[in-house]
């Protein structure tokens, strides 16, 4: 889906929102992959916060909703836009196998005119006629076969004519299927893209009415409710059975994606100054010579499944019930992922969101 890596495409790539991880910023001090049964950090501002501690729950609880539902609806957008990309070069190719078959339609015709136009000024009279009634018997049989290829070539030339004309007719067909499919494309990219807007504008109106105290205490809400997955995630033992190494073209994915830390989330792109959450696991897994799918429901779709307990360095861990978040799996219980507008490519807990699966780009 011509891009310039910075997700600033043109025309029917335009880049838009892809919005990624739920309030997941840059890693809190102190332990976060901490080991199961580790006290978590006491939360200061919870306890005795009364009314005002309740507010704030409730807006982490509504902002999170917020960006969770703008989040899916750009996995559908950035869905639509690359069929749409793919009925636009469709189209293109169908126009122009229209205009080769037109020209070669054209000098059908002319063959034909031609031909149809010898015919008459030789009377009508089949070939075969003319020959027999002809005043030179020795050239009869030279003559005959000359006839019969004419007539052959005659026969070829209408079957070639209707064989175009029967093509010409399929390409027309094709070509209104995909207009048709285009208008729905960009009909679902819009409606995603409106609704993309209107989500994130709810939640950054719910923080723009928060103090600054109030914004950082709403970040340290998300990070202690990310720790306390991570935790629960732990205290399972599944860092007891996740034990594989990394493939080498795990690695070089892995040291491409890590390399990445600290740059900008950016909507809807690919790289090289910013990401988002599925852009930056296909450019990771690009560079290490693999091609995945663009969006993070479309790689949980197509790309081979593992068990979590099988999970190694490089996977992608799948976050959500609609797969509309995406990490890669480093080691020791960690992902480095995108989060979400406004935050920097991190580590986080693998934990720290609800997981759906794992899969595994170089799976043999």
């Amino acid at each position: 889906m011509g891009r310039d890596g910075r997700g600033r495409g043109a025309g029917a790539a335009t880049a838009a929102a892809l919005v990624c991880a739920l309030g997941t910023s840059a890693l809190p001090a102190g332990p976060v992959y901490a080991a199961p049964g580790e006290p978590e950090p006491a939360s200061h501002g919870a306890r005795g916060a009364g009314s005002g501690g309740g507010r704030l729950e409730k807006v982490r609880s509504d902002v999170d909703r917020f960006y969770r539902q703008a989040e899916s609806a750009t996995d559908a957008y950035n869905l639509a836009r690359e069929k749409q990309t793919r009925q636009e070069k469709s189209i293109l190719k169908i126009a122009r196998a229209v205009v080769k078959a037109q020209k070669e339609m054209t000098g059908l015709r002319e063959r034909a005119g031609a031909l149809a136009r010898a015919q008459y000024r030789g009377g009508g009279m089949p070939p075969e006629a003319r020959l027999l009634l002809g005043d030179d018997p020795s050239g009869f049989l030279d003559g005959f076969t000359l006839a019969r290829k004419g007539e052959k070539a005659a026969h070829g030339l209408m079957n070639r004519l209707e064989h175009t004309r029967a093509a010409l007719d399929r390409y027309a067909e094709s070509a209104s299927r995909e207009w048709e499919r285009l208008d729905r494309s960009r009909a679902k990219k819009a409606a995603a893209r409106a609704e993309i807007t209107e989500k994130l504008a709810r939640a950054r109106r719910l923080e723009s009415r928060l103090e600054a105290k109030e914004r950082d205490r709403l970040r340290q809400l998300q990070e202690q409710r990310d720790r306390a997955s991570q935790a629960k995630w732990l205290k399972t033992g599944i860092l007891r059975d996740v034990g594989g190494r990394s493939s080498g073209l795990g690695r070089r994915a892995i040291d491409f994606a890590t390399a990445q830390i600290g740059k900008s989330y950016v909507w809807g792109a690919v790289g090289p100054d910013g990401y988002d959450c599925s852009g930056l696991t296909q450019r990771a897994w690009a560079s290490a010579g693999r091609g995945i799918p663009r969006t993070s429901q479309e790689q949980w779709r197509l790309l081979p499944k593992v068990g979590t307990a099988r999970m190694r360095p490089g996977d992608l861990v799948i976050y959500f019930k609609d797969a509309s978040h995406v990490g890669m799996y480093v080691g020791d219980g960690a992902i480095v992922h995108a989060p979400r507008p406004g935050r920097r490519i991190t580590l986080a807990g693998a934990g720290s969101m609800p997981i759906l699966g794992v899969v595994r780009p170089d799976a043999s």
